[in-house]
């Protein structure tokens, strides 16, 4: 056995600082990630010519891609749509919408890199998480983790199953043994069982594992909090004016005057939506009317007043934040509102925008607004789709104090933003080309096309992810390339040579996972796969088997952030390195556990 060298005992300590470093988090991951990188290059352990080759690898530059390609999507309207989909069959209990989104991405994941599927559905997990009222961070690491797991269903969703049948193949001829290919559906058991197994265990002790955490978020961050400010609610929610409703027949000046809790911003009368009806405006029965507000404290009002809660979401375009939502607007000193009434602002009327408060020196007023005589420096609450608030920004009286988009979805262009999808799919799952060329395709459309531009798609990319990942790829191959990994993997495997079959099993399952989290998945598999087989011949065991052990084993990277899905989740679900360390040692364990009996059962 090879002894030690002095530059496996350097890659040891190094990659021992970088686990303090990323436990502790002494400094922030993708900034630890950076210095790694730098002490790798002073020690000499990897080329300068190879230290910063991880910016230009096909992993990272495959992430780039699929970024911007989720943004096309999203900026077109395609994934608000899969949001408010998922929202209706799902509901909106935090179980049942985690699950759903999970099961999705799972399966997709069957089919795609994981990457991949997490990253176009990212946005749709945080349309949900707007939607309901889950923080985000409690959705986004389940699906993250069915995510990689959902690589395990098929041989062409992740790189180590995808190289399995090729390294087998080998090393049969240099075992002189027979060993039978596996067929694409090969491991779909044991792949749905580790998915299903791993939506059950959120489901049943996610309340426990998975933090409530602030979103990394930079885009309309501002919006939210207008509602904190002034203690409002602008759910919108939907009510059937019944025959025998009290609201039937009557004008919406007249409601709203009666009852203070009743603010309709919206009706629809079955043909089309009404936003901000003017005063004028007569509620028929048959109608739809938008009632802003909390649910619970609407719903003692609607049974009183006749009205009926809708199933399905005649306003969902208004829970949209990219569409419509809370903003602030300051009467300007000397302007023409200054003295005037509320009544007399016609903000319905001429700005299709509903008043939901005045603020006035520390007070909020809701109660008899039409009344409110305005002063200079009054702060009116609105509720308005944002092209609305475009209209009323170039009146001079009033100046908006709330960021929000200039500009609403561009569903015209969602043709573009779809085929330039299915056609990076296309290539990837029907073509021989490398997988960040097939993505790369699929961007250049978006941005030639005009889905998005080229400040949009810098600003899709998560860069904090790219550095983090580009960073740790030199310690992979530093770990490979001097013959660490191999000394550690035949270290282990001798030492467990009495265990039985299963034990040995388990044995190659642990190292493997230890080795994914610190060099790629792709290098464990391709340095594992031969070992264990050889392991499988000296014990009488099945060394196709043992292979597969290894490359779905390679799957099992959850206890750290250095997997790209991780990476990529880590800023936009607020998660920090132990929140990491407690959700996957639970998943971790669980997948050992279900890896290690199924395969026996099915392979």
């Amino acid at each position: 056995m090879e002894a030690l060298t002095l530059e496996m005992i350097t890659v040891l300590v190094i990659l021992a600082g970088a686990i303090v470093l990323f436990v502790t988090e002494v400094v922030r991951i993708d900034v630890a990630a950076i210095l790694i990188m730098v002490v790798l290059g002073l020690s000499g352990l990897v080329g300068a010519d190879d230290l910063f080759s991880g910016f230009a690898s096909n992993a990272v530059i495959s992430i780039i891609a699929v970024m911007i390609l989720g943004a096309g999507l999203d900026r077109v309207g395609v994934m608000r749509r899969v949001a408010a989909f998922l929202l209706r069959i799902g509901g909106d209990t935090e179980r049942r919408i985690s699950a759903l989104i999970s099961a999705t991405v799972g399966g997709i994941s069957a089919f795609m890199q994981n990457i991949g599927a997490a990253a176009l559905f990212l946005p749709v997990a945080e349309r949900l998480s707007e939607r309901t009222q889950i923080p985000i961070s409690r959705l986004l690491m389940p699906m993250g983790f069915m995510a990689i797991l959902g690589g395990t269903i098929t041989l062409v969703a992740s790189g180590p199953l995808i190289l399995l049948n090729d390294l087998l193949a080998s090393t049969a001829t240099n075992l002189n043994v027979e060993i039978q290919p596996y067929g694409l559906f090969a491991p779909t058991p044991i792949g749905i069982a580790l998915v299903a197994a791993g939506i059950l265990l959120f489901a049943l002790v996610g309340q426990w594992l998975l933090p409530e955490s602030a979103a990394d978020r930079e885009a309309h961050a501002d919006l939210p909090g207008v509602a904190a400010i002034h203690g409002l609610n602008q759910e919108v929610h939907p009510f059937l004016v019944s025959n025998e409703s009290d609201m039937a027949g009557r004008r919406v000046a007249d409601i709203e005057a009666q009852y203070a809790e009743a603010i309709v911003v919206a009706v629809h009368d079955g043909e089309g939506l009404t936003i901000a009806p003017y005063r004028d405006y007569v509620i028929e029965p048959g109608m739809v009317v938008g009632l802003v507000g909390s649910y619970p404290a609407l719903k003692p009002f609607a049974e009183v007043r006749g009205l009926k809660r809708v199933e399905g979401d005649p306003f969902a375009i208004l829970h949209d934040r990219d569409h419509a939502g809370l903003a602030e607007v300051v009467i300007r000193p000397g302007g023409d509102a200054v003295g005037n009434t509320v009544q007399d602002l016609r903000l319905r009327e001429l700005y299709d925008i509903n008043l939901l408060a005045v603020h006035r020196h520390g007070e909020i007023i809701t109660d008899s607004l039409r009344r409110v005589q305005l002063e200079s420096g009054d702060v009116l609450v609105v509720f308005t789709p944002w092209e609305h608030l475009d209209r009323l920004a170039q009146q001079p009286s009033f100046v908006i104090l709330s960021d929000y988009p200039q500009e609403p979805p561009r569903t015209q262009k969602q043709w573009w933003a779809l085929g330039a999808f299915a056609l990076s799919l296309s290539l990837v799952i029907f073509t021989s080309l490398q997988l960040s060329l097939a993505l790369m395709v699929g961007a250049s459309i978006i941005l030639v096309s005009g889905v998005l531009t080229a400040d949009e798609a810098y600003r899709a990319v998560s860069w904090k992810t790219i550095f983090l990942l580009a960073a740790l790829i030199p310690l992979g191959q530093a770990v490979e390339d001097t013959g660490t990994a191999a000394w550690i993997a035949e270290n282990v495997i001798t030492a467990a040579g009495g265990l039985p079959t299963w034990g040995m099993q388990l044995v190659i399952a642990l190292v493997t996972t230890a080795f994914t989290l610190t060099i790629s998945n792709v290098g464990a598999t391709v340095l594992l796969v031969p070992l264990a087989a050889n392991v499988a011949v000296g014990v009488g065991a099945d060394p196709a088997q043992f292979g597969l052990i290894v490359a779905l084993a390679a799957s099992n990277a959850f206890l750290l952030p250095t997997h790209q899905v991780n990476a990529l989740l880590m800023g936009p679900g607020g998660y920090r390195v132990k929140d990491f360390l407690r959700a996957g040692l639970a998943m971790t364990v669980l997948f050992l556990v279900v890896l290690i009996v199924t395969v026996n059962l099915f392979a």
